[in-house]
């Protein structure tokens, strides 16, 4: 007796709320923020968008999930660790993973910290952070300080590195050129003496600059933990 093909078929993965958001943030990913409806988060997985409403409440709720799945995919320090945190070491390679993390996902930067109802994992990140700059010996306002300052230059580097018109060091030194080409002899020597001593250098990358900034933040506020606890 022949079979029916139909019945064969491989059976559709049940939806689900981690599918849903999931879907959600690939969305984001091609289409950016704003494209992620009810609508386009269904037509992404193959379902009638009515069906979404069985595992989400609507579009607020999707958005609060997916920034807590970006807010997960950060490297966070350790929490109880039987030695004491090395926090500078801990708050560099949280720099470096959200970097990481925003640079596959820019969409999310201006999000992170503008939901309401934060989810486990946002919870988890902020209190994992908070505590070992407190466990360094960061009063609670510095504590805060310190959180705030490395965030504003994560974030502000990804955005700038994201909106520069060039990913490889080719492409660098073609834009880079064409600047140095069109400039008036000698109009800006400062520039000039950039863009040839500095950016055409063989294997020069912007996105290295990132470690030298992040090292300046780390560093200044080392000496103030250093002053606050000096006898």
């Amino acid at each position: 007796m022949t079979s029916n093909p139909k019945r064969q078929a491989r059976p559709r993965t049940p939806l689900s709320r981690d599918r849903v958001l999931s879907g959600a943030v690939r969305v984001a990913d091609e289409r950016g923020v704003a494209s992620v409806t009810m609508r386009k988060v269904a037509e992404e997985l193959g379902v009638e968008a009515m069906s979404l409403y069985h595992h989400v409440a609507n579009k607020d709720e999707i958005l609060d999930g997916i920034v807590d799945l970006i807010f997960g995919e950060i490297e966070l320090p350790d929490s109880a660790a039987a030695r004491p945190v090395d926090w500078k070491a801990a708050m560099r390679s949280r720099a470096f993973s959200a970097r990481a993390v925003l640079s596959r996902h820019p969409w999310a930067l201006g999000l992170l910290d503008s939901r309401r109802n934060p989810g486990p994992a946002t919870l988890r990140h902020h209190d994992r952070v908070i505590g070992c700059l407190r466990s360094a010996g960061f009063s609670i306002a510095m504590a805060a300080h310190a959180f705030s300052a490395l965030d504003s230059y994560i974030y502000g580097f990804v955005l700038q590195e994201s909106s520069l018109p060039f990913d490889t060091s080719e492409e660098v030194e073609d834009i880079a050129e064409s600047i140095a080409s069109r400039m008036p002899a000698d109009a800006y020597p400062h520039l000039t003496e950039m863009i040839t001593g500095h950016a055409l250098k063989p294997g020069y990358a912007y996105g290295d600059e990132f470690s030298f900034g992040l090292d300046l933040v780390i560093d200044g506020l080392a000496r103030i933990l250093d002053r606050l606890h000096a006898p």
